[in-house]
C-alpha cells in the first residue's frame, strides 16, 4: 500500500548558493504501509534530530572528513536468516521476532541462545574489508530491539557470553581489530525497544515474579547499566548510534548522551537518539537525498535490501551502484554508512564482501573525491554523475560516459584554469572551452575507467555556479519535482515499503488543483526540439499538459502505474538557446491520485 504525505515542501534560501533550493522535508505520514504506520516509524527513527557542525574539531572528525563507514546487523536473530519453522518471512531480519514477521514468543527466542555458535566470525577479516573498501570506521548492533546483548554484559544474562554455547566476546575483538588498523570504532544500541526485557518498549509488561514492570525498570536495570559498560569496556568509542526513541522521555534521553560525554567526549551521538539531543542528522533508512542538506548528516543503507542477514535475498548492490550512492551522499553533503549482515556462524556473504572491495579499489585510486571534500555547489547532481569539492578544485565523477566524445557542465561562473582526465596517479590535461555559459570538456572516445571515470578542474578561485538544471545535449536530463515551484500543487514526501522495512522515498507534486502546475526552469545549450516524458504514479488515466511558458503546449493522455513509471508526452521546441520556463499541469482524470515525480527533456536525434 502506497501513502502521501499532505505536507508542502518550502522553498528557502541557500546561504553557500543563491540560486539553489533548500528543504523543509515534511515527516508527516498518514497512510499504513506493510502493517508499520509510517508516522510510528519516524516517531521511533526521530528524523527530526539535528545539530550543525561538531563544535571541537576532534570529536567527529572521522564523520565529518572519512565520509564513508561500515554498519553491521549482526545478532541472534542471523542464526534464523528469516526462515521461522520451515516458513521464510520477506523482510528486515532483526525484525523477525516482532508480531509484523514470525511473531516469536519471548520464551521460544531465548531459547535460540542455546544454539548460535558463530564460530566463523572473523574481526581482524571485517576490520581488513572495512579497510579494503576505503571505509573510515565501524558501528556493530551491541543490542538490537530483540534484547540480546552481542557482549559480556553483567547488567542481563541474555547475552553471547552466558547464554550461548561460544562464550565470546565479538565486541571486544573488532574493537581491538579497529584499533589495530586504525580504524574508528562505534556501537549501535537500541535504547527504547527491548522485547525481551520487563518494561522495554514492546517488551514484556510483568518481571520474572509476575508483577507489572516499567519503563523505569528496563532504563535503571539495563539501559543504563549497559550504556556504562559500552562506553568503559571498549576502548575508545568513535560514536554511539542510538535508535527507535519512540515516546522516550527528553530526561532519560539526557541521561544516556551525559554518560556518553562522561566516558567517551570523543565520541558523536547519533541523530536518532531523540530530543535533538544527537549531534547530527540521520535521515530515513536507505535514504538517499536529491538536494544538498544542510549541517552534519548521514544516510544508512544496506549491501542488499535486508539489514540482518537474511537467506533469500541476493539482491546486492553493485559495485557501480556502491559508489553512486556514496558519491551522491558526499555530493550532497554528507556521510554514507553501508550495512553488512553476517550469517548466524558470523560469516559476511561473499556476494557483499566482493561488490564492497571492487568499489574500494576505486576508491583507493581516487581518494580525493570522497575524502574530505564538500558538497556539489550546484545542490544536486549532473545527468552524468556527480561533483564533489575540494577548494577551487572540482571532481567530476562520471558515471555515463559520453558517446559524444563531449561533456556538458552547466553554469560554472567561476573561470576554469585546467582540466585533467585522472588516470590513477597520472593527470592527463583535456582541453575545454567556455559558450553560453556551459563549460564543454573534451574528452577520449572510451572512458578510462569501467565504473566511474575522473575528472578534476582547478577554478580561478572557489566556485561559483547558477544552479539552474541544464539540458544536457547528450542524453537530456531528469528534473525532479521536489526542484520545481508548486502553484495549486503540493511537494510532499511519498514513503512506502516494498517489503516490511525495505523503504522506498519519492519527493513527488500532488495534490493538484484544476489550475494547478509545477514550474522548472531550465538552460537549453542547443535549441531544437525535444522529447518529453514524465515519471508518475496514480491510478486510472491521466491527461498532462506541458508548456514552454511563452511558447508551445502540448498535452496528451496516458496509463497510471502505482509504483512511479515514466512515459511519454510528446515532443516540444526551444527555438534559441538561453533559459526558458518549463511548467506541467494535470488536466483530467482522477487528479487527486496523480504524483508527478520528474520531468525528462531529451534531445530529438
Amino acid at each position: 500500500m502506497e501513502f502521501c504525505v499532505d505536507q508542502l515542501i518550502q522553498p528557502a534560501k541557500n546561504s553557500e548558493n543563491e540560486m539553489m533550493k533548500s528543504f523543509v522535508l515534511s515527516l508527516i505520514v498518514t497512510f499504513v504501509v506493510g502493517g508499520v504506520h509510517a508516522e510510528e516509524m519516524d516517531a521511533m527513527w526521530g528524523e527530526s534530530t539535528v545539530k550543525l557542525r561538531a563544535e571541537n574539531a576532534e570529536r567527529g572528525e572521522l564523520f565529518d572528513e572519512g565520509n564513508y563507514a561500515m554498519f553491521i546487523h549482526w545478532g541472534l536473530y542471523s542464526q534464523l536468516g528469516n526462515r521461522v519453522a520451515g516458513q521464510t518471512y520477506y523482510g528486515i531480519g532483526e525484525w523477525i521476532m516482532d508480531p509484523k514477521m514470525a511473531g516469536i514468543p519471548v520464551d521460544e527466542y531465548k531459547q535460540l541462545a542455546g544454539t548460535f555458535s558463530p564460530t566463523d566470525f572473523d574481526a581482524d577479516a571485517i576490520v581488513k574489508l572495512a579497510k579494503d573498501a576505503g571505509m573510515k570506521y565501524i558501528v556493530i548492533t551491541a543490542k538490537h530491539h530483540d534484547g540480546f546483548a552481542m557482549y559480556d554484559s553483567a547488567a542481563c544474562d541474555f547475552n553471547i557470553v552466558d547464554a550461548t554455547p561460544w562464550k565470546v566476546d565479538p565486541m571486544k575483538e573488532l574493537s581491538a581489530a579497529c584499533r589495530e588498523a586504525g580504524l574508528g570504532f562505534g556501537f549501535y544500541y537500541s535504547h527504547s525497544q527491548d522485547w525481551t526485557f520487563p518494561g522495554g518498549r514492546k517488551g514484556p509488561e510483568n518481571d520474572e515474579h509476575g508483577k507489572p514492570a516499567t519503563f523505569e525498570d528496563y532504563f535503571t536495570k539495563k539501559c543504563v547499566p549497559q550504556v556504562e559498560e559500552l562506553t568503559t569496556q571498549y576502548g575508545p568509542i568513535e560514536l554511539i548510534w542510538f535508535d527507535t526513541p519512540g515516546g522516550m522521555k527528553q530526561e532519560y534521553v539526557q541521561q544516556l548522551v551525559d554518560i556518553v560525554r562522561k566516558n567517551q567526549p570523543r565520541a558523536l551521538v547519533s541523530g536518532r537518539a531523540g530530543h535533538n539531543l544527537g549531534d547530527y542528522q540521520t535521515l530515513g533508512d536507505m535514504e538517499v537525498p536529491h538536494h544538498n542538506v544542510e549541517g552534519m548528516w548521514e544516510s544508512v543503507d544496506t549491501t542488499n535490501d535486508s539489514w540482518a542477514y537474511a537467506w533469500y535475498d541476493e539482491n546486492w548492490k553493485a559495485p557501480k551502484e556502491v559508489l553512486r550512492r556514496l558519491i551522491a551522499c558526499v555530493g550532497r553533503g554528507g556521510t554514507y554508512m553501508l550495512n553488512i549482515g553476517p550469517d548466524g556462524t558470523g560469516a559476511v556473504p561473499e556476494r557483499a564482501a566482493r561488490s564492497l572491495r571492487a568499489a574500494g579499489d576505486w576508491i583507493h585510486r581516487y581518494p580525493q573525491v570522497v575524502y574530505g571534500t564538500d558538497a556539489s555547489p550546484w545542490g544536486h547532481a549532473m545527468p552524468w554523475g556527480d561533483v564533489t569539492v575540494k577548494e577551487n578544485r572540482l571532481f567530476l565523477s562520471i558515471f555515463d560516459w559520453p558517446e559524444s566524445g563531449k561533456l556538458y557542465l552547466p553554469g560554472l561562473n567561476t573561470r576554469v584554469l585546467d582540466a585533467y582526465l585522472l588516470r590513477e596517479e597520472t593527470a592527463e590535461p583535456i582541453t575545454h572551452n567556455t559558450t553560453a555559459g556551459w563549460t564543454v570538456l573534451d574528452l577520449p572516445s572510451r572512458a578510462p575507467e569501467q565504473m566511474v571515470s575522473v575528472i578534476e578542474l582547478q577554478l580561478d578561485g572557489d566556485p561559483e555556479v547558477d544552479s539552474t538544471f541544464g539540458i544536457d545535449p547528450n542524453s537530456g536530463t531528469e528534473i525532479l519535482a521536489e526542484f520545481s515551484t508548486a502553484m495549486g500543487a503540493k511537494i510532499v514526501k511519498h514513503r512506502w515499503m516494498e517489503k516490511f522495512g525495505e523503504w522506498v522515498c519519492e519527493y513527488p507534486a500532488c495534490q493538484w488543483t484544476p489550475d494547478g502546475k509545477v514550474v522548472w526552469e531550465v538552460d537549453v545549450m542547443e535549441p531544437g526540439d525535444y522529447d518529453v516524458s514524465l515519471t508518475y504514479a496514480g491510478e486510472g488515466r491521466l491527461v498532462w499538459s506541458v508548456d514552454v511558458v511563452g511558447g508551445e503546449h502540448i498535452q496528451n493522455q496516458q496509463n497510471a502505474s502505482h509504483n512511479y513509471q515514466e512515459f511519454p508526452i510528446g515532443w516540444i521546441n526551444f527555438s534559441e538557446p538561453g533559459k526558458y520556463k518549463v511548467a506541467v499541469s494535470c488536466l483530467e482524470g482522477n487528479t487527486q491520485s496523480a504524483q508527478l515525480r520528474s520531468i525528462r527533456l531529451a534531445p530529438v536525434r
